[in-house]
């Protein structure tokens, strides 16, 4: 019975393209193997040379490499050192108003990245949008997702605030998350990012659906949201007599008659006394007796020949050769030059600030959450490394949507990378099957840990409802198939 669990449990988990359900302005996976819908930038970038200013960078939908989910389709980037831009409108805009915006998709640093983003822009609503010529400087609402130079990891969350007195857009950023992002980077396998923001201006960032940064719109973005009230006088001066030492020379104290400036700080140590057997007659260094002078030496041109010099063989056993002088040391009379002692200064009026003004630019916006509306979501990227795979976008306003679209499509994935892990045998025992559990609670409750797991509780489940005669040792072939029919349909599997 025990070979019959095994085999269902390296059986390979066949794929099954999520369907979305529920509220959603944008559902994406690709699986169609086209990119029906999306467009292709044919602009140039106006601040770069002309061979690289070209949006050129290839797109592709295809497997991954290393898929472990035949049929399973992505949009991937093919190319390196290229800029690339390509993008899709929504079904409809998103108005920020009394619901919260889910942002999520998949990324695989097939070949790891050297430097390079992954990161999605949901695209500002204007009249003017046009995605054949989206670049760089196109407006967005929001940016976010990963990024990566040299040993810089980044999870970008940037949204662009309009300042509702000037009209004028600035980027807002996220704190830096205090996660260890490395392991996303490098591992090679498929990892789950989402966006969530509130009507009450709070934030989540997640990766694999655990959360990596959350704060608040209003607290914990750079530069804050909402500027000071009050402001430094720029017309404000210091005076002129303003003083600002804290500390000054006491101007009543006198040099002690004593004090002598020109001690030397260090002297000659009266009490050394030469060392027994030190040569006096014999140099540190002789000329090599068993140097030649070279015989294209020319004196006229090189000047008088002379032996390098070396050790003198005689001093290696000597205390010391040559001239044999005191050492020196330091001079306890020594003071130096004589300074007036510090004291506080009587007259202190503490470091000069200019006073403070209202800020002719304050304004107060409660209610960042309400950005500008969005039409269309694009990838504007440049990078270093080819072949990252983008999957299953999702934009929807409704949390629970979000995680069934991600378990249905994320979580199908995880499953296989882990069912293959331990199949491999790079995971054995229940200590490795439990290293593959995904933390998310809806997960655990539909896919019961990891395929193996689920393996022993169904298989603890049909003991159970055996009966005395068909206890393990008697279970008989029927009901071994019952098991196994069972077992593919729940988990699209085949063997």
């Amino acid at each position: 019975f025990c070979s019959v669990l095994w085999s269902l449990f390296v059986c390979q988990v066949m794929y099954k393209a999520p369907e979305p359900m529920g509220e959603h302005f944008f559902a994406e996976s690709f699986d169609r193997g086209t990119m029906d819908g999306w467009v292709l930038s044919r602009a140039k970038k106006d601040d770069a040379d002309e061979e690289i200013a070209k949006y050129d960078g290839k797109w592709a939908v295809e497997e991954m490499k290393d898929s472990k989910l035949p049929g399973d389709m992505g949009l991937v980037l093919k190319s390196r050192a290229k800029h690339h831009a390509i993008s899709s409108l929504l079904l409809r805009p998103f108005t920020f108003e009394d619901k919260p915006l889910i942002v999520q998709y998949e990324v695989n640093f097939q070949s790891g990245i050297d430097c390079g983003g992954a990161y999605v822009k949901l695209l500002t609503q204007t009249p003017d949008l046009d995605l054949n010529q989206f670049v760089d400087k196109t407006s967005y609402t929001i940016m976010f997702g990963p990024d990566k130079c040299g040993e810089d990891y980044k999870l970008h969350f940037i949204f662009r605030h309009k300042n509702p007195k000037t009209g004028e857009f600035e980027e807002k950023h996220a704190k830096k998350p205090d996660a260890d992002l490395r392991t996303y980077y490098t591992d090679k396998k498929t990892h789950l990012y989402t966006l969530v923001l509130n009507p009450d201006n709070s934030f989540e960032v997640l990766v694999d659906q655990t959360v990596v940064n959350s704060g608040n719109l209003l607290t914990d973005m750079t530069p804050p949201v909402n500027p000071p009230a009050e402001i430094e006088d720029p017309d404000d001066h210091k005076p002129e007599d303003w003083d600002e030492r804290a500390k000054i020379q006491d101007p009543d104290a006198v040099k002690p008659e004593d004090w002598d400036e020109d001690a030397p700080a260090q002297i000659a140590d009266e009490d050394a006394v030469k060392p027994d057997g030190w040569l006096d007659d014999e140099p540190e260094y002789i000329g090599d007796p068993e140097a030649a002078k070279p015989e294209d030496w020319d004196e006229d041109m090189d000047g008088e020949w002379e032996a390098p010099q070396i050790p003198n063989p005689a001093c290696e056993t000597a205390p010391g050769c040559g001239v044999w002088k005191r050492p020196m040391i330091d001079n306890p009379n020594y003071k130096g030059k004589w300074k007036p002692p510090m004291i506080d200064n009587p007259n202190y009026q503490g470091v000069w600030k200019p006073r403070k003004i209202p800020n002719p630019a304050f304004f107060e916006d409660l209610h960042p959450f309400k950005m500008t509306p969005f039409s269309a979501v694009g990838l504007e990227l440049w990078s270093m490394t080819s072949d990252i795979f983008f999957d299953n976008f999702f934009i929807t306003n409704d949390r629970n949507t979000a995680d069934r679209w991600a378990n249905d499509g994320w979580g199908l994935k995880k499953a296989a990378e882990g069912a293959a892990e331990v199949g491999s045998g790079s995971h054995i025992g229940l200590k490795g099957t439990e290293d593959l559990k995904i933390q998310n609670s809806e997960w655990e409750r539909r896919w019961n840990v990891n395929v193996f797991i689920v393996c022993m509780r169904v298989c603890v489940t049909a003991q159970s409802g055996l009966s005395d005669a068909d206890r393990p040792g008697r279970v008989t072939f029927t009901k071994l198939e019952k098991f196994s029919h069972v077992f593919r349909n729940r988990f699209n599997t085949k063997c």
